[in-house]
């Protein structure tokens, strides 16, 4: 049995997908509202932050995976985050359950300097420091040895179906309405986006591999590491037409700030886009050569084709 914690998400239902591609039969979902994504899935309708709940959905799994995903509140993340995760982590204990934590890069510095793993953790803002405490509460429990733990840790995303990303939102999402297309901070700094079905694989690879554990992981992104100016270049190459963008300023956000709670969250995750964010992928790709990266030119052509058939 290998469990998928927050599985209704787009990470979590494309690691479902895969699981049972290449791996497995025997799947379980869990979330709060639990739907099959494959129709041999079990499902497990739990809210993790009771811990009895957690035990219970870990319960006869060889693996967990931890793709669960929280509206974008620093007050939330505060309150739920650090009690979910540390019932998962008990969860997995008692049950002899390897541990699988899907991780993002709000703990790393928001400067110009190659991500890598070993790359020092200095989060900025509320949520950066969140991030850092729930990574350094697996790191914990790898050298104590108490617990079989892997940590997987992917860039900004961008994708097909319910992706959610600021990349999604104002470039994607504008394309489709027909709108100009926005960039946060400038067009000119280099940045490393991964396809949320690429991070999902690379996820299932890794819990699958058993000596892959007791490390960090960078799962693969395409190296070209375009800027924002290159990547829509390529975009407007697959929509055949010049689509026209704009950077949107650090005060124009702050306005907005004033008037949208979302825009307010998002305030402390902008400092990145004034640097290059290049992520360096580089023991993946030497761990696991065979993995096939998708290319920006394949994303976006898949996004136009979703785009284009109403999905």
């Amino acid at each position: 049995m290998q469990t998928i914690l927050g599985a209704n998400g787009q990470i979590g239902e494309e690691l479902a997908r895969e699981l049972k591609r290449s791996f497995t039969s025997d799947i379980r979902i869990v979330s709060r509202n639990a739907k099959k994504v494959n129709d041999t899935d079990e499902v497990f309708s739990a809210d993790l932050s009771i811990r009895e709940k957690a035990i219970e959905a870990v319960k006869g799994s060889e693996i967990a995976y931890f793709t669960l995903g929280l509206p974008i509140s620093s007050d939330l993340w505060e309150e739920r985050f650090p009690l979910i995760l540390q019932n998962v982590i008990d969860a997995c204990k008692i049950n002899g359950t390897k541990l699988v934590f899907f991780d993002n890069t709000y703990m790393y510095p928001q400067d110009d300097c190659v991500l890598t793993e070993n790359t020092v953790f200095a989060p900025v803002g509320r949520k950066g420091r969140v991030r850092r405490k729930m990574a350094e509460m697996v790191l914990k429990e790898i050298e104590s040895g108490e617990l079989e733990a892997v940590i997987c840790r992917a860039p900004e995303f961008y994708g097909p179906g319910k992706t959610q990303s600021i990349t999604n939102t104002l470039v994607f999402n504008n394309i489709k309405a027909g709108k100009k297309l926005k960039v946060p901070l400038s067009t000119r700094k280099k940045r490393s986006l991964i396809w949320t079905p690429d991070a999902s694989r690379a996820t299932a690879l890794i819990g699958n591999t058993s000596d892959a554990f007791g490390q960090t992981w960078h799962l693969p992104v395409d190296k070209s590491h375009p800027t924002y100016r290159e990547f829509i270049r390529i975009a407007s190459g697959i929509y055949g037409k010049e689509l026209e963008y704009s950077a949107v300023s650090t005060f124009v956000f702050k306005i907005g700030a004033l008037f949208n709670k979302k825009i307010k969250e998002l305030l402390e995750l902008l400092p990145r886009y004034e640097h290059d964010n290049i992520f360096d992928d580089s023991k993946f790709r030497t761990r696991f050569p065979e993995f096939k990266v998708t290319t920006y030119k394949q994303g976006i052509s898949q996004i136009k084709s979703e785009q284009l058939s109403g999905k």
